[in-house]
C-alpha cells in the first residue's frame, strides 16, 4: 500500500489488486485499514518518482510512435496512425506495447481506438483490447459515466439524476444536457462516443527528419553503432538534400533492450548536411559525456532526427572537388559546442544602442541569428571609432586641462603619467532617456600620449547643470 498525509491523518493513496479484494480503497485511513489487516505493508508515496518512471515509460513507446503524450497521472496516449503497419497490425502493436512493460514490472491495460478519449475510457473501465473503425459508440455505451472524466460535482448530480452509464447520456438531447451542465460535458461525450477526434499534443514534436534502423539482434559493440551511426546521417543528408533544406541540430536516440533511450544531441552554427561534418559532431559530443554510453545487453533500435532545419542551396564544388565556401569558423565552433556545451561557447552581437558600455553582448556561438551584426565601422583611413578594449568599471584617473571643457593636457592612470600631443573631441554620449538617472552625460576624446599609445577618456557630468565637479576616466584602449 502506499499512503500520503491528508488533513492531518495517513489515508491510502494506492492499494494493490489483493487489497481491492479485500475490500481497501483509496482515501481510506490507514488506521482503519490495518484495523481490518494488521500485517498489512505501507510505504509513503512518491509522486515525483511516480512521475520520472511515467516519463521513463513515454521514452520507451518513442520506439513504436514519435506521438506520445502523458494522460493524467497514470496513463499514456500514443497516436499509431501511420505506425502499426510496421509491427503486424494493429492488435499485435497493443499487446507488445503492454507485454513489454508487464516483463519490466509495470501491471498495464491498454486500448486502441478511433479516437485519443474512446481509447482511454475504455482502457480505464473496461477489458476491451482493440475496437474496430467505427465502433467507438457501441463499445463505450455501457461504461459508466466516470469514464468521462467529468468533475465530482458533475457526477455527483448525474447520479442523482438516475444517469449512470454513458448510454444513459447518449440517449438524451444535447441541448438539455448543454444547458444543465456545460459545454464541456456534451464535448466530452462526443469525443468518447467517438464523434469527434481530439488530437494528442506529443511531449516531443516529430522531427522534421527522420531515419532509423530496428535490430533483429541488439548489437553492443562500438563498432556497429558507429557503422550505424555512418548509414543513418547517410541518408538523412540524402531526404534533407532532395528537400533542399539542412539541418541545424541533429539527435541520435539509443534505445536499450530493457526499455531505457539515450539521446545524443548536436547543433551546427549553420545548416549542414555534410555527412563527415555531422558524425565528427556527434563523436566530439560522445567523447565529453560525463556519463559514457552504457549498451547493456545491447541496442535494438537506433534513430537520428532532425528536429530543426533550414534551407540550404546546393554547394558549389570547384574544379579540384573541394567545396568552395569560409565555413571553417563554423566548422570550429561546432566542434567547440560539441564537447563544451552551448553556454561556454558565446559570441557577440551588436545591439541597437548608441551607449558603449551596451553595445554589444554574449550569446551563445550556435544561437540562431535573428538578424546580421551591424558594427559600427569608422570611415576608410580613419582611425577606430572605439577602442577593442573596454575597461568595466571604467578606471578613474587624475588630469589637467587647459579649459574646463577641453580635453586634458596630461592624465596621471596607475601612478603613471602620460603627456597629451594630440586630442580629437569631444562626442558626447548620453544615457538612454529611461536611464537618464543611472549615469551623467558623458564627454568622450581620442587622445594620443608622447609615447604614441592612444586612450579612450570621458568626462561625467555637465559643467554646472549636472556637476561642479565633474571626474574623468579612463574606458578604453587602442590597438
Amino acid at each position: 500500500m502506499l499512503t500520503h498525509s491528508l488533513k492531518g491523518a495517513l489515508r491510502l493513496a494506492a492499494v494493490s489488486r489483493e487489497a481491492l479484494a479485500l475490500g481497501l480503497r483509496p482515501g481510506l485511513t490507514l488506521a482503519d485499514a490495518r484495523a481490518r489487516i494488521p500485517t498489512l505493508a505501507a510505504a509513503e508515496h512518491d509522486p515525483a518518482a511516480d512521475a520520472a518512471l511515467l516519463g521513463r515509460m513515454a521514452e520507451a513507446c518513442d520506439r513504436w510512435t514519435p506521438l506520445v503524450a502523458l494522460d493524467s497521472i497514470d496513463g499514456l496516449s500514443l497516436d499509431v496512425t501511420g505506425c502499426a503497419h510496421l509491427f503486424g497490425g494493429e492488435g499485435v502493436l497493443r499487446d507488445r506495447i503492454v507485454v513489454t512493460f508487464r516483463r519490466g514490472g509495470v501491471s498495464t491495460r491498454g486500448t486502441l481506438a478511433g479516437t485519443p478519449d474512446a481509447a482511454r475510457a475504455l482502457a480505464r473501465f473496461s477489458r476491451v483490447r482493440l475496437v474496430a473503425p467505427g465502433e467507438e459508440e457501441a463499445a463505450v455505451r455501457p461504461l459508466p459515466v466516470a469514464a468521462l472524466d467529468l468533475p465530482d460535482t458533475d457526477r455527483a448530480a448525474l447520479a442523482l439524476a438516475g444517469l449512470k452509464k454513458i448510454a444513459d447520456l447518449a440517449d438524451l438531447p444535447s441541448r438539455p444536457l448543454a444547458a444543465r451542465f456545460g459545454e464541456d460535458l456534451t464535448r466530452q461525450l462526443r469525443c468518447v462516443l467517438g464523434f469527434e477526434d481530439r488530437r494528442i499534443t506529443p511531449l516531443r514534436p516529430p522531427p522534421a527528419c527522420c531515419v532509423e534502423q530496428r535490430f533483429l539482434e541488439p548489437i553492443a559493440h562500438t563498432v556497429a553503432i558507429e557503422r550505424t551511426l555512418r548509414d543513418l546521417i547517410a541518408r538523412a543528408a540524402l531526404l534533407l538534400e532532395t528537400a533542399g533544406r539542412g539541418g541545424r541540430v541533429f539527435e541520435a536516440s539509443f534505445f536499450r533492450t530493457d526499455g531505457e533511450v539515450r539521446r545524443i544531441a548536436v547543433e551546427t552554427g549553420r545548416p549542414s548536411r555534410d555527412p563527415a561534418a555531422i558524425l565528427r559532431l556527434l563523436h566530439e559530443r560522445l567523447d565529453s559525456l560525463a556519463d559514457p554510453l552504457d549498451p547493456g545487453y545491447g541496442y535494438d533500435l537506433i534513430r537520428l532526427g532532425v528536429p530543426t532545419t533550414e534551407s540550404l542551396a546546393p554547394v558549389q564544388v570547384s574544379l579540384d572537388g573541394e567545396t568552395v565556401g569560409d565555413g571553417e569558423v563554423s566548422d570550429l565552433v561546432d566542434r567547440l559546442v560539441a564537447r563544451f556545451g552551448a553556454a561556454r561557447v558565446v559570441r557577440f552581437v551588436s545591439v541597437d544602442t548608441h551607449d558603449p558600455v551596451r553595445a554589444a553582448r554574449l550569446v551563445p556561438a550556435s544561437a540562431f541569428p535573428t538578424r546580421p551584426a551591424e558594427w559600427l565601422m569608422p570611415e576608410p583611413g580613419e582611425p577606430p571609432l572605439r577602442p577593442l578594449q573596454l575597461f568595466e568599471p571604467p578606471q578613474p584617473i587624475e588630469t589637467l586641462a587647459e579649459v574646463p571643457d577641453g580635453p586634458p593636457i596630461r592624465f596621471r592612470w596607475r601612478h603613471v603619467l602620460h603627456k597629451v600631443v594630440r586630442a580629437e573631441g569631444p562626442e558626447r554620449i548620453s544615457a538612454e532617456w529611461w536611464r537618464a538617472c543611472e549615469q551623467p552625460t558623458r564627454d568622450y576624446f581620442r587622445v594620443e600620449d608622447a609615447d604614441g599609445r592612444r586612450f579612450w577618456l570621458f568626462r561625467a557630468g555637465l559643467y554646472g547643470s549636472e556637476t561642479d565637479r565633474p571626474r574623468w576616466y579612463l574606458h578604453g584602449l587602442f590597438a
